[in-house]
């Protein structure tokens, strides 16, 4: 089974409220809500891949510093594996945005169960939870 890397963040606000976007008609898993992030190109580290996806998603700049792994989820969907760790965040620069027509919602890790999500990205919720509270 094919192995696909994907690098996701816990974006998190001064209040406490976790960063979520909901994918896009047309891609797969439309509709659904995730963490923001991407696939790692090939000889990129998970941090500058994270750091690249967070420019080209959501329009904001961090610095490798600020982003600290919390977890990772391991899924093995139908047709490939998917193997994403999670980092949290901070402290950005710029004000987050959609930029490639995505909803997006700050959420309090307590009701992150309340939007649906990839299968793979469910098991991060309460590390989520035991990192900012519900």
């Amino acid at each position: 089974m094919r192995i696909v890397l994907v690098v996701a963040c816990a974006l998190i606000d001064p209040d406490g409220r976790i960063l979520i976007a909901r994918r896009p008609e047309g891609k797969n898993l439309a509709g659904l809500w995730e963490f923001p992030g991407g696939k790692i190109e090939p000889g990129e580290r998970p941090e500058q891949s994270l750091i690249r996806e967070l420019a080209e998603e959501l329009d904001i700049s961090v610095k490798e510093a600020c982003l600290a792994p919390l977890t990772f989820a391991s899924y093995a969907y139908e047709d490939f594996h998917l193997l994403m760790p999670l980092y949290v965040c901070r402290r950005w620069e710029g004000t987050p945005r959609s930029r490639e027509g995505q909803a997006l919602k700050w959420v309090r890790a307590g009701k992150l169960r309340d939007y649906p999500m990839p299968p793979a990205d469910e098991p991060l919720i309460p590390h989520l939870i035991g990192l900012v509270g519900a």
